[in-house]
């Protein structure tokens, strides 16, 4: 690869379009647990998340013209502790698309949020 050239390194920013901003932010804080940072763009709102940035947005083309979003699509997070937040996740009534289970990355599980977009989280514990 030539660098002068230019070339991808590598996704650095994740933002899912939800139909309902304040109810999807409401989801991933109250629900799922992300950390909301204080500034985000106009129709956005950021979440402290690392390595990469993920963010939920207004969106930008007609989400009620597709049948379900996110085909093709497959979002992976990582936590700390995988089998607490399943536990939270269950309890809180969070649609489980496959239970907690061991995988290739560890303990998996995949879960639906407001939208329908399918997250899979996995982790060491």
């Amino acid at each position: 690869m030539i660098m002068d050239e230019g070339y991808i390194t590598g996704p650095d920013f994740v933002a899912l379009q939800v139909n309902d901003l304040e109810a999807s932010r409401k989801f991933w804080t109250e629900i799922v647990g992300l950390r909301q940072l204080p500034k985000a763009p106009p129709g956005a709102v950021l979440f402290d998340t690392k390595p990469i940035q993920f963010a939920i947005r207004t969106p930008l083309v007609d989400l009620k013209a597709v049948n379900h979003l996110g085909w093709g699509i497959s979002l992976w997070m990582h936590a700390d502790n995988v089998e607490a937040l399943y536990d939270r996740l269950v309890k809180k009534n969070v649609v489980i698309l496959r239970k907690l289970e061991s995988g290739a990355f560890g303990k998996q599980f995949t879960f639906s949020d407001i939208d329908g977009y399918s997250i899979t989280v996995h982790g060491d514990k």
